[in-house]
């Protein structure tokens, strides 16, 4: 496994600051789309800190995080472990259907589900190891290199599919946002990602296959999380903004 550098961990008091600046963010991107800001949960992605960072945050009553790979997430679980912290463990990234097995042991919810291969994998291995990890479908929000995710097309066989499966949750969508070109943002990939939220709610026999019949969004970051409060996101995924001018990763 690939060795992690960081730098030496932040005080709690300069991390509590930055965090009330994410939180009042978002706080303020509800109200200005008329929402509760009750409504919008918080992800703190702590891929680029290190691990006794991340505990902190944890301790300031973040219990959600979420890591990028497998590596970073098995070193942080690890050292939570040896804190006796437990907190919800969100996996955001690439999810290679080999480390499906190692990953499923350990987070708590899959976000970036892009393949049917790879859903019939994650249900399999659930079953194995006696899991049943909350997992969203990514869409594909880009057509560039590189990019994962279900095409639109693919997304009604997917939920379906998914909704059939004894050992995994199906909680919503996920998309991330392309970069911006001149004179737009990631907007019009959220209200197109929330477009088939609404449709998949709409139709009982798709939302069936969801958790309690609700289609949640996982969309947002650092950069754009107000456009996608205005779209309609449940849960923004945040990781730069919480750690700005306080520590860098040295990977």
């Amino acid at each position: 496994m690939e060795a992690l550098a960081y730098t030496q961990p932040v005080a709690a008091a300069d991390l509590q600051a930055n965090l009330d600046r994410v939180r009042g963010r978002i706080d303020h991107a509800a109200r200005v789309a008329g929402r509760s800001p009750s409504t919008v949960s918080l992800l703190c992605v702590t891929k680029a800190v290190a691990p006794a960072t991340a505990l902190a945050l944890c301790r300031l009553g973040q219990g959600e995080l979420g890591e990028n790979r497998l590596e970073g997430l098995t070193e942080k679980v690890e050292h939570f472990a040896g804190a006796g912290v437990r907190p919800r463990w969100h996996f955001i990234g690439h999810l290679q259907r080999n480390k499906a097995r190692r990953v499923v042991s350990l987070a708590d919810v899959i976000h970036s589900v892009d393949s049917l291969r790879l859903l019939e994998t994650i249900e399999r291995v659930a079953a194995d190891l006696g899991r049943h990890p909350g997992i969203y479908l990514e869409l594909r929000a880009s057509e560039a290199e590189g990019r994962h995710g279900l095409c639109a097309d693919e997304l009604d066989e997917a939920v379906r599919r998914a909704g059939a499966l004894e050992h995994v949750r199906l909680l919503g969508l996920m998309n991330i946002a392309p970069l911006p070109v001149a004179g737009e943002d990631g907007r019009a990939s959220f209200d197109d990602l929330a477009r088939m939220a609404a449709a998949l709610e709409a139709a009982p026999d798709t939302a069936a296959c969801f958790h309690q019949g609700r289609v949640r969004l996982s969309m947002g970051m650092s950069g754009d999380l107000e456009q996608a409060v205005a779209a309609g996101s449940h849960l923004v995924r945040v990781g730069s903004a919480l750690f700005e001018g306080l520590e860098e990763a040295t990977r």
